[in-house]
């Protein structure tokens, strides 16, 4: 027997990877008795209707904003304030606003003043995704065992605690997080990593002393990660890190600063040095496999990911 709803309805602004998975896994958990999900894009539109996502697709999420008790926005970073100052004006009193953003702060900043009375603005971020993208690529088992990061003003709240059940209930493992704090941790653990594959997959495609086919030809495991991170959404992580500047800026710094140790190690021999930071991150490694975050299904960003990736 199935748990009753946690909300009546929800609308979900993006019927991308990460909009169209929590649709998927809304139906699969009732978190809901009914999912609306709206997306101005008709191929997408199309989709969500083939693939029977949602009870109701629709092309502007005004049509049903004064219905819903939860609205997710799962739109890219840059646009999330736009899709929430659309549907400001329909909103209902006791209405919960989320998003699903890998940058907090500056969302929150964004976002929060546009709510009106009465409605409550709770930053989010589900550590999920994959490098596909589009309502294809969805499925509803994206959320299971991941962390879901929500960001609350009050984390007793009434409103805090049916957030977190619903996520809860689509699978995730919840926990809450200072915006600024999740910000400088998202920049070390997601956001940088992406950096440096753009930079290597771009360095490595225009070195003239190769050919991109040689490139292609030879690549070794580590390097096929790397493309498989650069292959991610182009316009959602501009606006990552346009969004999350501060944070990605120290954090590089620190990097910079750590790579030009490895170089000068490298360049006077110094393997005792080598050895020393290479078993350091190793050790990581294992913990991160001790925490249950290693999987066979890449989880970059949300990860969604992360955010709607086209």
């Amino acid at each position: 027997m199935k748990n009753d709803p946690i909300f009546e309805t929800v609308l979900i602004i993006g019927g991308g990877l990460i909009g169209s998975s929590i649709a998927r896994a809304c139906q699969s958990a009732n978190a809901a008795a009914r999912v609306i999900i709206s997306d101005n894009d008709p191929k997408v539109r199309a989709a969500l209707i083939e693939l029977g996502v949602g009870h109701e697709v629709v092309e502007t999420p005004q049509q049903r904003a004064s219905q819903a008790g939860l609205v997710i926005l799962a739109v890219p970073p840059g646009i999330m304030a736009k899709a929430a100052a659309d549907i400001a004006g329909d909103l209902k009193a006791g209405t919960i606003v989320t998003d699903v953003g890998s940058v907090k702060e500056a969302i929150i900043n964004d976002v929060a003043p546009l709510m009106p009375a009465g409605v409550t603005f709770i930053g989010g971020h589900p550590i999920a995704g994959t490098e596909q993208s589009g309502p294809r690529a969805g499925f509803a088992e994206l959320f299971q065992d991941r962390w879901v990061i929500l960001t609350p003003d009050d984390e007793g709240a009434e409103t805090t605690q049916r957030l977190k059940e619903f996520w809860e209930a689509l699978g995730s493992r919840v926990t809450f997080m200072d915006a600024k704090r999740h910000d400088l941790v998202l920049a070390t653990t997601s956001h940088i990593p992406h950096l440096i594959a753009y930079a290597l997959v771009g360095t490595a495609t225009d070195m003239e002393t190769v050919t991109k086919n040689e490139v292609v030809k030879y690549s070794a495991g580590g390097f096929r990660d790397f493309t498989r991170i650069a292959a991610s959404n182009p316009v959602m992580w501009r606006d990552v890190f346009l969004g999350n500047r501060e944070a990605t800026l120290e954090v590089l710094g620190r990097y910079i600063e750590d790579l030009s140790a490895l170089k000068k190690a490298i360049r006077w021999g110094d393997g005792e040095t080598l050895l020393k930071e290479f078993t350091k991150t190793r050790d990581i490694r294992t913990r991160i496999i001790d925490a249950g975050q290693d999987s066979a299904t890449p989880n970059f960003g949300r990860d969604h990911q992360e955010d709607d990736e086209r």
